[in-house]
């Protein structure tokens, strides 16, 4: 069985992105914390702006995870909230067409991050699995073509149950959610009310945090 993951061009393409973001992303977060205002006091658009050279992907872990599960989901129709550089995407998009075939619906603010995505999505060979819409997702993902068989959440996340509500009529039985860094420290609890929304039962979810990385937080729609 073919697993795209460690093929070229697609590893060659993770490897350097993963490895860039070690190297960048400690500085690129310094000069975002010595800012005079809080990127929680901002805007979706204007947090964007003040992250655009950070890289803030899924782990080296956490990636390999997104694409054993989507492989053992057999998705074929995933859709993800934040993009950024795209590593996350082509994790996707390589168990998709693992999986036979499909579409990463996937979702990006920052213009320059996206145009980069893009040129990483078209060097890792999976750009024909991939649509990648820019803008907010509260707005870019109201309307999606398929039943998403898998959801990433893993754009901002105070927006986070935003986003699950604009997706949540698109969602079957059984679709996957995953949401990545929920035991990460932002310096306040911002992942608290998505988690709770999936713990309620009455919402219609079963969900346990992994602790990969920064936690993982899986849940499945009942």
């Amino acid at each position: 069985m073919t697993n795209s993951l460690t093929s070229t061009p697609v590893s060659v393409v993770l490897q350097r992105l993963l490895s860039h973001e070690l190297a960048s992303d400690e500085a690129a977060i310094a000069a975002v914390l010595d800012s005079p205002r809080s990127p929680w006091e901002l805007e979706a658009d204007q947090r964007a702006e003040m992250f655009k050279d950070v890289y803030m992907s899924v782990s080296r872990l956490g990636g390999q995870l997104l694409y054993l599960l989507a492989r053992a989901a057999g998705a074929r129709n995933v859709v993800e909230y934040g993009t950024s550089f795209g590593v996350s995407t082509i994790h996707l998009a390589s168990a998709v067409r693992d999986n036979g075939g499909g579409t990463v619906i996937t979702t990006e603010l920052q213009e320059d991050k996206a145009d980069t995505a893009l040129a990483n999505f078209s060097e890792a060979g999976v750009a024909d699995l991939i649509e990648l819409r820019r803008g907010d997702a509260r707005e870019t993902l109201a309307e999606v073509p398929c039943v998403p068989d898998l959801v990433l959440l893993d754009g901002w996340p105070d927006l986070a149950i935003d986003v699950l509500r604009v997706l949540e009529p698109n969602l079957r039985a059984g679709t996957l959610i995953l949401i990545d860094d929920v035991t990460a420290d932002f310096g306040r609890d911002v992942h608290g009310p998505l988690l709770a929304y999936l713990r309620d039962q009455a919402n219609g979810y079963a969900t346990m945090t992994l602790p990969i990385a920064d936690g993982i937080q899986v849940a499945v729609r009942l």
